[in-house]
């Protein structure tokens, strides 16, 4: 993951509508949403929702997929480790030990 795209990722999740939203996704992979589903979770209206999902989608973090009659957001997991790895990279100047708590962290999830 490069700067920008790191940038705009965490653009996006810096909005407690599209955060819940996205960790609403996360906690429902791999099936993921119905559009209506996560309208009514936020309860807010059909518009606001489409409108950040919006931002999530062109940020990489949510991609939707039409299955029948409905679209089901499904939130990008690679995008996910991506960021975290790119925020993690240089941890503690490369001393793993620091780094373990974090890590002990990320894999009792």
């Amino acid at each position: 993951m490069i700067d920008s795209d790191a940038l705009t990722a965490l653009a996006a999740l810096a909005h407690p509508t599209r955060l819940a939203t996205f960790r609403l996704l996360v906690r429902h992979e791999p099936d993921g949403l119905a559009t209506g589903q996560i309208v009514a979770a936020a309860g807010l209206t059909q518009s606001t929702v489409s409108t950040h999902l919006a931002v999530l989608v062109k940020a990489g973090l949510v991609a939707p997929e039409k299955r029948g009659r409905q679209i089901i957001q499904r939130a990008q997991l690679d995008t996910l480790r991506a960021l975290m790895i790119f925020l993690a990279k240089d941890c503690c100047q490369g001393r793993a030990e620091l780094c373990a708590p974090l890590l002990a962290e990320l894999t009792c999830c």
